[in-house]
C-alpha cells in the first residue's frame, strides 16, 4: 500500500509492518503527552516553546529507540563472520563522520583559533561518533542474536 509516509518506510514487508508500529506506539505516547501537558498547563505555565520540544522529543526518540532495539536492521547478519564484518563497517562509518564532519566544520564554518575552540570541535564530533557507533553496534547486536535464534 502506497502513501505519502512511504518514504519512511523500508521495502522489507517484515520492516514495513514493525515500523508502523513504532509508528503508531509514537503517536499514541505523543497524544498522551500532549493529553497530560493540557491538564498540567491549568496549574502550571510551561513554555510553549519547551512543550513542542519535549512532543518532538517523545516521538522521534521513541521510534528510534524501538527500531534500534527491536533488532529488524541487520537482517542478514546471522553468522559470526558476518557479524565480524558489519562491526568493522560500523567503525569504519563511524571515523568517516569524524573526518568529514571536522573537516566541512573547519571548511563552511570557521577554523577554531583557541585550544578550547578546538577542543569543543573535537568534543562535539566525537560524542556524536560514540553515539552513532554505539547505536549501530546495539542494533548490531540484537539484530545478531535474533537472527541466531532464527536458524
Amino acid at each position: 500500500m502506497k502513501s505519502w509516509i512511504s518514504f519512511l518506510i523500508p521495502d522489507d514487508e517484515y520492516k514495513e509492518k514493525r515500523m508502523l508500529y513504532f509508528f503508531a506506539e509514537g503517536g499514541i505516547l505523543l497524544f498522551l503527552f500532549l493529553v497530560l501537558i493540557m491538564f498540567v498547563n491549568k496549574y502550571a505555565s510551561i513554555d510553549l516553546e519547551i512543550i513542542l520540544l519535549l512532543a518532538i522529543s517523545i516521538f522521534v526518540i521513541y521510534i528510534f529507540g524501538r527500531y534500534i532495539v527491536a533488532g529488524i536492521e541487520y537482517t542478514e547478519v546471522a553468522t559470526k563472520i558476518a557479524y565480524m564484518k558489519e562491526m568493522r563497517v560500523i567503525f569504519s562509518k563511524t571515523v568517516t563522520f569524524f573526518v568529514v564532519f571536522t573537516v566541512l566544520y573547519l571548511i563552511l564554518v570557521d577554523m577554531p583559533s583557541s585550544i578550547r575552540g578546538w577542543s569543543e570541535l573535537i568534543g562535539f564530533t566525537l560524542f556524536g561518533g560514540v553515539v552513532m557507533f554505539l547505536t549501530n553496534y546495539i542494533s548490531l547486536k540484537r539484530s545478531y542474536n535474533k537472527n541466531k535464534e532464527l536458524l
